[in-house]
């Protein structure tokens, strides 16, 4: 019998060591065994391009022109973002930008002013 603990996302029974870590083959989850997998319970810190610590409501600069799926146009590099909303999905913050609407950003893209 195996000796390694159940996979902490699916549950499943069947976990291997691959190295230092231990692995589910059912949905491909990776961790350290007794390590750092239960640190994830807190609330998700969003971080900007330089590192800073982003809440709702804050002011962010874009960093880099950014091309619009669809033909949509370019947010251009510096465009000021106000009031933005941090969401829990693929792009971070939900904002409205002048000149183009509601749209999603990724924080990887934004500098906090």
């Amino acid at each position: 019998m195996s000796t390694l603990p159940p996979c902490p996302q699916c549950g499943s029974e069947l976990t291997y060591n691959d190295g230092t870590q231990c692995v589910c083959p059912e949905c491909a989850h990776e961790w350290q065994p007794g390590g750092a997998a239960e640190a994830e319970d807190g609330p998700r810190v969003y971080k900007d391009a330089a590192g800073n610590i982003l809440q709702d409501g804050d002011t962010v600069t874009v960093i880099k022109d950014l091309k619009l799926k669809g033909g949509g146009g370019t947010v251009k590099m510096g465009t000021k973002v106000k009031n933005i909303r941090l969401v829990d999905s693929d792009h971070d913050i939900d904002c409205k930008i002048e000149g183009f609407g509601n749209m999603s950003l990724k924080t990887e893209f934004v500098k906090k002013v």
